[in-house]
C-alpha cells in the first residue's frame, strides 16, 4: 500500500522516536532523582627539576634551582568543580572524617599546596583551613567539605617530589545521592558539556532519521509521477510559432507519465482550429465525447466555432525582422502599415539605402500573420501575394514583391538571404538566425523580459482550444493541467509568459482583443 512507502515508514519512526524522547525526558524529570556530581581534572602536570622521568629538559632560577629537593619536583594543577545538576552543601559529603575529598598522587609525595577560587567565589577560601580538614600526608591530600553551587570550581596547585610526570591522580569521596568522578571535558577551564551522553545519542539518532527522510524524498521526487498524469493518445495541432514549446513539453510529459503518447502536428493556427472543429463534430456524433485533440492558436478564434472551449496558455511576443542589408533599427507603426499596403516600395523612402522592399509573409492560416494584421495593421489585410519564390515578381502590377511561406523557419531563412526583405516571426525564433535583425516599433524594443508590463504592440495570447470541455480524467485535460503546472518552466524557457502565473494572469486578462473582427481568422 502507498502509505507503507519507505519514506512514510522513516517519517513515522522519526515521529515515534521524537515522541518517546519527549515522554522519556518528562518521566526522567519527574521520577529520577537528579544526581549531584563533583568532577575533577588535571590541567597541568609539569616537571620543575631536571631529574624527573619523562619531564623533559628545563632551565631553573632562584628557589627552584637553590633548593636541593627540587631536583625531582613536579607541579600539578588540579581543578575540582560541581558539574552536576544540583548544588552541593558541606552536609552532602558522607565520609566520617573531617575532610570531604581525598586526592592521591600515585608514586609522588606532596610537598606544598596553594588553593585558588574562581572569580566571584572568594568566600570558598574560608573552608580551606587545617581546622576544616585541609592537610597532606605522603602522597595523599585531604580536601575540606567545600560547598559548591552548580558550575563553581576551585583549583589546587600541588608541589610534588618523586615519581614521574603523568602519574595517576585519583580524587575520591562520598556524596549524598551523588558521585565523584573524572571530568571528561577536554580543554582547560571549559564549561562542563552541555549535553549528556544519552542526549547526544538521541540527537544523533533524530538527526540521522531526518537526513535519511529528506534524502529519500529528494531522490524519489525525481521519479515520482506528477498528479496530472493520464494514459492514452493525444494530438496537438495548430500554431507553428508555439510548436517548439509543445514539442519540449510533450517530451517531458511522456517521460514523467508512462503510458501517455502525445503527437505534435502543427500546420498553422487556422488549420488547427478547423481540424479540431471538424473532428469534434464527428466524435460528438459517433462517440458522444470530446476527441483527444488540442488546437493551439496565436490569438482568439473567430465567432464561427462556438463549440470550441478556450484555454489561455501564455503571452507571446513577436518581432518584425529585416535583412541586414537595410540598417534601419526602428519603424513607426504608421510606416509599418504603409509598407504592408504597398505604399513604400523602396527603403530609401524611409532613409535607408536604394533597395526595393520585399515582403516575406506567412500563409493565411498563420496565427503570427493574423496577429500582425490585428495588432499592427489595425485589422487591415496585407496586400495580395505577387511572387512564389520571394525573388521574381509574378504580378507586374503589384507594387512590391510579396511572397507567402508555410512556417516561421522558412520566413527567417528567406529574409536572411534576400536583400531588402522584411518579415515577421515569433520573438524567440528571431533571436539567432543570421543575415537579419529585429526591429523596434515606435521605439519599443521587442523583449521577453517585460511581457507583463510592456507597451510593445506586437504580442498576443496563445490559446489552446478543445471541443467542449474534455473529461477530467482524459489526457487532453491532463496535458492542459501540465501546461499550467510543471510545464510553466518550459513555457518560460522559450521566452513566453505563462498565463497561470500571477503576472501572466494579469497580462492575459488585460491584453484586449481587437474590436475589428473582420480579419479574425476562422481559427
Amino acid at each position: 500500500m502507498d502509505w507503507l512507502s519507505p519514506e512514510n515508514v522513516v517519517a513515522a519512526l522519526t515521529a515515534a522516536l521524537g515522541l518517546l524522547a519527549t515522554l522519556g525526558a518528562i518521566w526522567y524529570e519527574r521520577r529520577v532523582p537528579r544526581r549531584k556530581r563533583i568532577g575533577y581534572r588535571v590541567q597541568m602536570d609539569t616537571a620543575i627539576g631536571d631529574n624527573v622521568r619523562t619531564g623533559g629538559a628545563n632551565a631553573r632560577l632562584g628557589l627552584f634551582d637553590e633548593t636541593p629537593e627540587m631536583s625531582d619536583a613536579t607541579l600539578v594543577l588540579l581543578r575540582v568543580e560541581n558539574d552536576g545538576s544540583q548544588s552541593i552543601s558541606d552536609a552532602d559529603y558522607t565520609g566520617r572524617a573531617l575532610h570531604g575529598l581525598t586526592a592521591v598522587f600515585t608514586d609522588r609525595t606532596v610537598r606544598g599546596l596553594a588553593v585558588t577560587a574562581q572569580v566571584g567565589a572568594d568566600h570558598l577560601m574560608e573552608h580551606f583551613t587545617p581546622s576544616a580538614g585541609l592537610r597532606y600526608d605522603g602522597s595523599t591530600l585531604h580536601i575540606p567539605r567545600v560547598p559548591l553551587n552548580r558550575g563553581q570550581h576551585y583549583k589546587l596547585l600541588v608541589l610534588l617530589t618523586g615519581g614521574s610526570v603523568g602519574s595517576e591522580v585519583i580524587v575520591s569521596g562520598g556524596l549524598q545521592a551523588g558521585e565523584v568522578q573524572p571530568n571528561r571535558s577536554t580543554t582547560p577551564d571549559d564549561k562542563p558539556p552541555l549535553f549528556s551522553r544519552p542526549a547526544k545519542v538521541l540527537t544523533a539518532l533524530l538527526t540521522a532519521s531526518v537526513v535519511t527522510l529528506a534524502t529519500m524524498i529528494l531522490l524519489t521526487d525525481e521519479d515520482r509521477t506528477p498528479i496530472e498524469c493520464a494514459k492514452g493518445e493525444l494530438t496537438v495541432v495548430g500554431s507553428t510559432a508555439f510548436r517548439p514549446v509543445v514539442a519540449e513539453m510533450k517530451e517531458k510529459y511522456e517521460d514523467d507519465c508512462p503510458g501517455a503518447s502525445v503527437t505534435v502536428a502543427a500546420h498553422g493556427s487556422t488549420a488547427g482550429i478547423r481540424e479540431l472543429d471538424a473532428e469534434g463534430a464527428r466524435s460528438a456524433k459517433a462517440e458522444k465525447k470530446s476527441p483527444p485533440l488540442i488546437a493551439l492558436s496565436d490569438g482568439p478564434k473567430s465567432d464561427g466555432f462556438p463549440r470550441l472551449a478556450e484555454h489561455r496558455v501564455a503571452v507571446s511576443a513577436y518581432a518584425l525582422v529585416l535583412n541586414d542589408s537595410i540598417p534601419l533599427k526602428n519603424l513607426s507603426l504608421t510606416d509599418v502599415r504603409r509598407l504592408y499596403r504597398g505604399e513604400i516600395r523602396n527603403w530609401k523612402q524611409l532613409g535607408g539605402p536604394d533597395r526595393d522592399v520585399v515582403l516575406v509573409s506567412r500563409g493565411s492560416s498563420s496565427g503570427t500573420r493574423d496577429t500582425l494584421q490585428r495588432r499592427l495593421l489595425n485589422g487591415d489585410f496585407e496586400i495580395k501575394a505577387s511572387s512564389n519564390d520571394c525573388v521574381r515578381k509574378d504580378d507586374a502590377e503589384a507594387p512590391v514583391i510579396r511572397c507567402e511561406l508555410d512556417s516561421t523557419e522558412q520566413v527567417l531563412d528567406a529574409v536572411g538571404r534576400t536583400p531588402g526583405a522584411l518579415g515577421y516571426s515569433e520573438l524567440r525564433a528571431a533571436s539567432s538566425p543570421k543575415g537579419l535583425h529585429r526591429l523596434s516599433l515606435d521605439g519599443q524594443e521587442p523583449s521577453t523580459d517585460n511581457l507583463a508590463d510592456t507597451g510593445y504592440p506586437y504580442r498576443e495570447i496563445e490559446y489552446a482550444y478543445t471541443y467542449g470541455q474534455p473529461p477530467a480524467d482524459s489526457l487532453a485535460s491532463s496535458f492542459l493541467a501540465y501546461a499550467r503546472g510543471s510545464g510553466q518552466d518550459v513555457i518560460r524557457t522559450h521566452g513566453h509568459l505563462p498565463c497561470a502565473t500571477p503576472e501572466g494572469l494579469r497580462a492575459c486578462a488585460e491584453l484586449p482583443d481587437e474590436p475589428n473582427s473582420r480579419t479574425r481568422r476562422a481559427g
